[in-house]
């Protein structure tokens, strides 16, 4: 096995759905009571292994990183440098890395082990149907599309299939992924394919068959397929030029058409959202509720306070969602609010333009947008702002590590 530290990307066991992800409150703080970090060190990287459940509700703000940490210290003695605190720190980090170098994070942070001319640009339509022969991709790929989610070691191992065997770029393949995942982060999804491609670390990410019969369940393990050979040879693959890469299982697909769910850049028409209105926000106080921000409203809001859920097509033209990540978003979002708006930025500005004042949460997935509309509070943060791009995770932890000790 690849012994290196591996990005998280807060993964579940194998067989989740949406309707183990009610989008609440109530649900998150559940899963947060539900932490046990020494099973969770111990066992994480297995597929049925006690990992949090916790993604979709971080990613889109329903409990933050400090309210994680501090609802799981409540019930047990965590030093700074326990494993599922350096856990919580990736996303952080991932974070990070995308504050500084904004969209420089869709394109190589350095350059990989072979030119860029050697990826494919387009994902194989056996792999996108999961029909690839390698059981371990087809089951990802296959529960990817039943459930909305996957665990973070089948993300990577899936990752390194597309990259490495079958010589896809990993932008092509990190926005399909994007596009179907419940918790999906740009930062942390665009990045942790960096990372497995080799363009984001000192070296690709490998795994062989052995490695899926230690961490996974029999359906996926992969005797015999191409990722049945040693380290040495699956790196020698993986810095093959396009010429050699490996030739697929061949397989018809007429069985499989509609397999992967359809992406969509609007919500579906049953969830009222409306055109903005001006009457509705003219001389108020506006707090405006986007997808990242679903937590508690905050206290102090000012009575008479309109709160506006926006979705900012600007946004999701470029990045469509899954019908059950629109489900899971807009839901909570109704629970929120009682004005909810679909338009691009200018619309909801002209719209927003009479009120007596905006304010939301900052969020980087809207950061061309959202300062223009609000004043955007920082969201919470779990460690304190390092002020240079660190270009390692772990450069940026021993930094955050010893400012939080210094803290305490």
């Amino acid at each position: 096995m690849d012994h290196r530290d591996a990005p998280r990307l807060s993964g579940s066991a194998p067989m989740m759905s949406i309707d183990n992800f009610p989008p609440t409150r109530a649900a998150a703080l559940a899963r947060i009571n539900a932490v046990r970090p020494s099973e969770y060190a111990r066992s994480r990287n297995a597929l049925e292994g006690a990992v949090t459940y916790l993604s979709p509700y971080i990613t889109h703000g329903l409990v933050s990183l400090p309210e994680v940490l501090s609802g799981v210290t409540s019930r047990y003695a965590l030093d700074s440098q326990h494993k599922f605190v350096f856990e919580l720190g990736w996303r952080e980090y991932f974070h990070h890395v995308w504050q500084f170098r904004d969209a420089g994070i869709f394109t190589n942070l350095h350059e990989g082990p072979l030119p860029e001319s050697d990826y494919a640009t387009l994902l194989p339509a056996d792999i996108r149907l999961g029909v690839t022969g390698v059981p371990v991709v087809d089951m990802a790929v296959r529960t990817l599309y039943d459930t909305g989610y996957l665990h973070n070691h089948a993300r990577m191992w899936l990752a390194s299939y597309v990259v490495h065997i079958r010589k896809v770029h990993w932008r092509c393949a990190a926005d399909w992924l994007y596009g179907h995942l419940l918790d999906g982060d740009l930062a942390s999804n665009h990045l942790s394919w960096q990372w497995v491609a080799g363009t984001g670390s000192t070296k690709p990410y490998l795994f062989n068959a052995e490695n899926v019969q230690r961490y996974a369940p029999p359906a996926w393990h992969s005797t015999g397929s191409v990722i049945d050979q040693s380290y040495e040879m699956l790196d020698h693959i993986a810095r093959q030029p396009t010429s050699h890469r490996y030739d697929a299982h061949k397989t018809h697909y007429a069985d499989t058409i509609g397999i992967e769910p359809p992406l969509s850049a609007t919500p579906p028409n049953d969830l009222r959202w409306t055109a903005p209105d001006k009457a509705a926000v003219n001389g108020h106080d506006v707090w405006l509720v986007h997808p990242w921000n679903l937590g508690e409203l905050p206290a102090t809001l000012p009575a008479g306070t309109v709160v506006v859920g926006i979705l900012l097509s600007d946004f999701h033209n470029a990045w469509p969602w899954s019908e059950r990540r629109w489900q899971f978003v807009t839901s909570r979002m109704a629970e929120l609010t009682s004005v909810r708006w679909l338009a691009d930025a200018a619309t909801i500005g002209a719209a927003l333009s009479g009120a007596r004042s905006v304010r939301s949460i900052d969020e980087l997935h809207l950061k061309p947008w959202l300062s223009h509309l609000a004043d955007c509070h920082p969201a919470p943060a779990l460690f304190a702002e390092v002020d240079r791009c660190c270009n390692s995770f772990s450069k940026w932890w021993t930094q955050v590590s010893r400012r939080d000790s210094k803290s305490q």
